[in-house]
């Protein structure tokens, strides 16, 4: 089964790359876990996140690793499940971390998140039988998705719905293709990548076309955030300088065609801007990138 990149190949890559990195000095005295290195907890689930020869790849990793060369830091690389992802930002033992996460106003309350990324809308993920898009499509379905992900709430909600949680894409797809669930809710890059990769599956992700104000996580608008430690939010400032800097020439859209996200979905935002007098000031405008530039 091909979902994501090795975890085994991930972990030795970056284990053997990490006992030769040179410490530059830092743009900036910023209170790190290791001095001179930007410490990043990443789930190595493609198109997000991997480790390859030295260096982040995959649209989140890549924009991360610009963003590292530009501030003058070596990455020092944190591989571990999603779940204790945020965690390890909030006890510092990383600086930053990555994982296609979405924005939420909890998650204001815990870390620094940084401007958007790429956009996105949730969906389900099914088999190419069925075409399931809307909410009232899950009651009384068997669904599965990932431990720690904001929408689970919602999920219980759903009437009828059997709710299975998982600490990997990897094992709940394996419960999808087995038959043991109907659905899978994940990480819209994430699946889309791996139906991609494996056309036997016979699987589709379909996103959801509601668009329900009592399931804002679900059916509304995603940005896909970094989170810092709220001590870091000096770091976090110079990261969204960076981030702006390359949604202005378009650079994140360039990046993200290299991992199948080409479609102006990914980087034009289309519905509520929820931060806007959350975390960002009353008026604020997400950054935008559409065809052409």
């Amino acid at each position: 089964m091909k979902l994501s990149l090795s975890r085994r190949l991930v972990l030795h890559a970056f284990l053997s790359a990490t006992a030769s990195m040179a410490v530059l000095s830092p743009a900036a005295a910023f209170e790190l876990a290791e001095d001179g290195k930007l410490t990043v907890a990443f789930t190595g689930d493609m198109p997000g996140s991997g480790w390859q020869d030295g260096k982040m790849i995959g649209y989140d990793g890549e924009i991360m690793q610009r963003i590292a060369d530009k501030l003058g830091l070596k990455i020092q690389p944190a591989l571990m499940e999603w779940s204790g992802t945020i965690a390890s930002v909030e006890a510092g033992r990383v600086d930053v971390m990555l994982g296609t996460m979405g924005w939420t106003e909890k998650r204001t309350k815990i870390m620094s998140l940084s401007e958007p990324i790429h956009y996105f809308k949730n969906g389900i993920m099914q088999s190419s039988k069925t075409n399931w898009d809307k909410l009232s499509d899950l009651e009384g379905k068997k669904v599965g998705t990932i431990t720690g992900f904001s929408f689970v709430p919602e999920l219980k909600t759903i009437k009828g719905l059997e709710l299975s949680l998982y600490d990997t894409s990897d094992a709940a797809v394996r419960d999808l293709l087995a038959g043991r669930i109907d659905a899978v809710i994940g990480d819209p890059p994430v699946v889309s990548y791996a139906i991609k990769q494996n056309p036997g599956w016979n699987m589709h992700f379909l996103a959801f076309t509601d668009s329900n104000p009592d399931f804002p996580l679900l059916t509304g608008l995603g940005q896909v955030v970094y989170g810092l430690n709220k001590k870091n939010d000096d770091l976090r400032q110079k990261m969204d300088a960076i981030i702006a800097e390359m949604w202005t020439t378009c650079e994140m859209k360039a990046i993200g065609e290299r991992y199948g996200l080409s479609a102006d979905v990914w980087y034009v935002p289309a519905g509520e801007n929820f931060r806007a007098g959350v975390d960002r000031p009353a008026d604020y405008k997400l950054p935008s990138c559409a065809t052409g530039g």
